[in-house]
């Protein structure tokens, strides 16, 4: 199989803490064989920091799947800055707004997550968020506060006082 040979670059061990894109930051807590449907295949089982759920990663899907390691201490403090930003241009049509954020939360990279929490935390402040926004700024809050635990060694509620703190700075948020 011609996709076993990029493995052995992606190949993760218990204790590796990983990013699984549109789910969050979790640590490899072990690597098992399961019969699916007849079919031996090897899964990575992670353990998400918050809300103590596992997730089984196929070995062989984990470069498809866009997994990859977290960032380390001097990143996680860059996407602390990035919210401290203005908000991007964004579409005033939510759909497509919906769309193209989906979209940056689907690439797994932290910065783009990052700024779809600052877009539409700003947004939420200037004109409120519709309730599929209002969902999608929960879970890209969940994915962000995962990574920055696992990067910065915190727990999730001073991770989440850190980022609430960066949107009480951020003048973009007090223009009415």
């Amino acid at each position: 199989m011609a996709n076993e040979e990029g493995l052995i670059n992606k190949m993760f061990k218990v204790g590796d803490k990983v990013v699984y894109p549109n789910h969050g930051a979790g640590t490899i807590v072990g690597i098992e064989t399961k019969n699916i449907l007849g079919e031996e295949k090897k899964y990575y089982i992670m353990k998400l920091p918050i809300g103590d759920m596992k997730v089984m990663i196929p070995v062989e899907k984990v470069e498809e799947i866009g997994v990859r390691n977290i960032i380390d201490e001097e990143e996680a403090d860059n996407v602390l800055k990035l919210l401290k930003g203005d908000k991007s241009k964004m579409s005033q049509n939510w759909n497509r707004r919906y769309r193209a954020n989906m979209e940056k939360l689907k690439t797994g990279d932290i910065y783009e997550v990052g700024e779809v929490v600052r877009n539409l935390t700003i947004r939420d402040h200037e004109k409120g968020l519709s309730t599929g926004e209002k969902k999608m700024l929960s879970n890209a809050r969940q994915i962000l506060i995962s990574e920055l635990v696992l990067a910065k060694d915190m727990d999730e509620k001073e991770v989440e006082e850190i980022i609430d703190n960066v949107f009480e700075e951020n003048p973009n948020l007090d223009e009415e």
